[in-house]
């Protein structure tokens, strides 16, 4: 069952600088939600507070029904939000294939037992995340770079898999930091491909872009944030097209 994430009245402070102020939102069910503003809005923030590496300093986050702020990175990942970085994070020294293998939630070799005991049960579940990983990898057409490793991969390729990591985790809210940042054309159409087919699978994503173009074509909603607040929401052309969006950030 697709679930939604509320967030309420969140607030944070940098040296009393305001990076969010009053910030409140909800992420539907099988939505793309895109977030704009100038650098220094507070984007980047929310992301850190959403997915648990920053504590905000006042307001909540409801994922399903469950409250999730203060609760540790992993904790949020394994009810199922991930995210990228604009850094991507990958580790760059090994494979591609492995980078997605450590992305599987609940793998037995996470605890002492599962070393040693149902060697057989760890071993079908192994094959198994492999045979998942493969598929995804042939999804975003670069099965054939499964045994580079990821710091080879192009600019574009590395960001690609960072999308899949979100996939292999089994993410049903993706938040995604500038997906398409820096990247040709060819690679901005594979990416918003994939993108715009996740709702379909019952995923719901937030998406960090300064790409216009790319927020007008898979965006539902857009949220645009300025000074940490939110300005304005809206259907996409609306919010392009309010005087506030173009003073402070398209002019």
């Amino acid at each position: 069952m697709p679930k939604t994430l509320t967030l309420q009245g969140l607030n944070k402070k940098f040296d009393g600088i305001e990076a969010l102020k009053d910030f409140s939102a909800e992420i539907e069910s099988q939505e793309i939600l895109g977030l704009i503003g100038p650098n220094g809005a507070g984007k980047s923030t929310l992301f850190n507070v959403i997915t648990g590496f920053i504590p905000p300093d006042s307001g909540t986050a409801n994922y399903g029904g469950t409250g999730i702020m203060g609760k540790h990175p992993h904790y949020i990942a394994r009810l199922g939000i991930a995210r990228t970085f604009q850094d991507m994070r990958l580790i760059r020294r090994m494979t591609v294939m492995e980078n997605i293998l450590l992305c599987f939630q609940s793998q037995p070799g996470e605890k002492l037992a599962g070393v040693f005991f149902h060697k057989k049960h760890w071993q079908n579940l192994e094959k198994k995340n492999k045979a998942k990983a493969i598929e995804l990898l042939e999804y975003a057409g670069i099965a054939e770079k499964a045994d580079t490793l990821a710091g080879e991969l192009s600019y574009g390729q590395q960001k690609l898999l960072s999308i899949l990591c979100c996939l292999a985790a089994d993410a049903q809210i993706l938040l995604l930091d500038e997906p398409v940042a820096g990247l040709n054309p060819t690679m901005i159409d594979k990416i918003l491909a994939i993108i715009s087919g996740l709702p379909g699978t019952g995923k719901s994503v937030m998406v960090i872009e300064h790409n216009m173009d790319a927020v007008m074509q898979v965006c539902h909603r857009v949220i645009f944030m300025d000074a940490g607040a939110k300005i304005c929401e809206g259907l996409p052309q609306e919010v392009r097209n309010d005087p506030r969006v173009i003073e402070a950030y398209l002019d």
